[in-house]
């Protein structure tokens, strides 16, 4: 929650306890006009500007987070897990780049045609095409 915190604060250009105050707001389900116009002493001077792009900006971060863990999870279960890939997942800014860097790991999607030869049911589906013709 820290680094989300200090990560909002350099973006906004404002210190990080109007941020964590904000944020506590938003998550208690304040919406962001709420927040603006009766709030304001909490956040200390928040503008609507400043709280529109905190709360989409907060949201983006929070489903990049999740997704990062998700998918060192993914990796850790494959055990390709290294510290240079591990080194390289966390430094993903942006959710098309953890993306790319998961592409070539990412397990691939099986039919269902796949998994029935792959259980040794191909010679008997050609048996079954060859009678019925």
């Amino acid at each position: 929650m820290t680094d989300l915190v200090q990560q909002l604060a350099k973006e906004i250009a404002v210190r990080p306890n109007q941020i964590e105050a904000a944020i506590k707001l938003i998550d208690e389900g304040a919406s962001v006009p709420f927040i603006a116009r009766y709030r304001k002493e909490v956040t200390q001077g928040l503008d609507d500007a400043q709280l529109r792009q905190l709360d989409t900006r907060l949201a983006y971060l929070r489903d990049l987070f999740e997704r990062r863990d998700k998918v060192i999870e993914s990796l850790k279960e494959q055990d390709k897990l290294s510290d240079d890939l591990l080194a390289r997942v966390n430094a993903a800014e942006t959710k098309n780049a953890l993306e790319e860097i998961y592409a070539p790991y990412r397990p691939k999607r099986t039919s269902k045609s796949f998994k029935a030869k792959e259980a040794g049911l191909g010679p008997i589906a050609e048996k079954i095409f060859a009678e019925a013709v």
